[in-house]
Order: structure tokens, then C-alpha cells, then sequence
């Protein structure tokens, strides 16, 4: 089994000794067969961890479990809305795959609804109109791949499009309509390709 996983899961936890002797193989299991990218299986076990080791302060069997367990649980976490709705996510499939397994016979997790989680502004910085002319013009346009450069960069600071989708785009996807240049139903694939191209911007 991977390091990583049993970076917080080599002990198994006592509250699953009850449940059955297939009950610890399948916690494990669970975090090496069920989620393949790395940092994720490290923050699910880590989730899931300090929630079988809180629970065990009050049960000693894992099929005890039931959703007010878990609703106080998530009410009492210190953390943040964020960290506490992927907790909460890493304790639901937990269960799901014990319940698959047939160590427990419900997801007490299942009905429990974490904090509400809005992001109102972005992280990612936004260009001003005037550190995007700046960005254009450094960039030479005496040679294909400069052009090739320039036409890639404008097209993500016009459309807020992704590099990938960008890269996806065919110059049919593109037409004139008036000032402005838009997108056809062919560049809708993928999200932040849908919209219009302003010749109005400043550029």
C-alpha cells in the first residue's frame, strides 16, 4: 500500500475493531483503491482520521455512528467553511464505500449539510487594461511563434478563457459581428468560452 496512505491511516482505528474483521482491510482499501490522486488521499485520510478519532470519544463501534454524530462533529470543527465541506465530503464516500462493503448498513454522513461556502471574489489577480497593453506589446511580433504567442495571450485576456480551451479553438470558431469579435457554437466546449470578444476594451 502506498506510503501516503498510511501516513495517517497505518493505525487502523479502534472504533472499527466491532465492526467486523473484514472492516479495517476495507478502511484501507478505501484510501488505495478509491482515490488515486495523491494529495487527495492524504486529505481524505487525514478528514477521516480525526473524525473516527472524536467519535471514538463517544462509540466504540463504527456501525454506532449516526448522523447526529456526525452533525455535531461538523458543528463542533474548528476549521473553516472550506476545510470543513471537504471533510465532511471525505466522511460521506468513506461511508458510502463501507456501506458498498457491507460494514455498515447506512451512510450516517449521508443527510448531514456542511456550512455554506460562497466565494465572492476570485484569488486569481486580474490584469488591468493598461498591464495588459503592457503584456501585448513585450511580446515581438517578427516571427510566427510571436505572433502565434500574441494571438494565444490576447484571445485569454479578451475571453478569460482557459489555456486549454484556447488551444482547442479552430479560427472557424471565430467571426466578425460589427466591433465585436465572437465565438461560435464550435469554441463553446469547456467553461469560459462562451461570450463575445469586445473590440471595445482598450486594446
Amino acid at each position: 500500500m502506498n506510503a501516503l496512505t498510511l501516513r495517517h491511516a497505518h493505525t487502523v482505528p479502534a472504533i472499527l475493531a466491532n465492526a467486523g474483521e473484514n472492516a479495517a482491510t476495507k478502511f484501507l482499501e478505501f484510501f488505495a483503491a478509491r482515490i488515486r490522486n495523491l494529495n487527495t488521499r492524504e486529505a481524505y485520510a487525514r478528514a477521516c482520521a480525526q473524525f473516527l478519532a472524536w467519535s471514538e470519544q463517544h462509540l466504540d463501534d463504527i456501525r454506532l455512528i449516526t448522523p447526529m454524530h456526525v452533525a455535531a462533529y461538523i458543528e463542533q470543527h474548528p476549521g473553516s467553511p472550506q476545510t470543513i465541506k471537504q471533510h465532511l465530503a471525505a466522511i460521506k464516500m468513506l461511508f458510502d464505500y463501507l456501506v458498498i462493503s457491507q460494514i455498515v448498513p447506512t451512510n450516517p454522513a449521508a443527510p448531514v449539510k456542511g456550512p455554506t461556502h460562497v466565494v465572492k471574489r476570485g484569488k486569481t489577480p486580474v490584469l488591468s487594461v493598461e498591464d495588459a497593453r503592457t503584456l501585448l506589446d513585450s511580446i515581438a511580433t517578427d516571427s510566427l511563434q510571436g505572433l502565434r504567442d500574441r494571438a494565444l495571450i490576447g484571445v485569454m485576456l479578451f475571453s478569460f478563457a482557459r489555456v486549454s480551451a484556447v488551444l482547442g479553438m479552430k479560427v472557424s470558431d471565430f467571426y466578425e459581428n460589427g466591433r465585436q469579435t465572437s465565438r461560435g457554437a464550435g469554441a463553446s466546449q469547456g467553461p469560459g468560452l462562451r461570450g463575445r470578444v469586445s473590440g471595445e476594451s482598450g486594446f
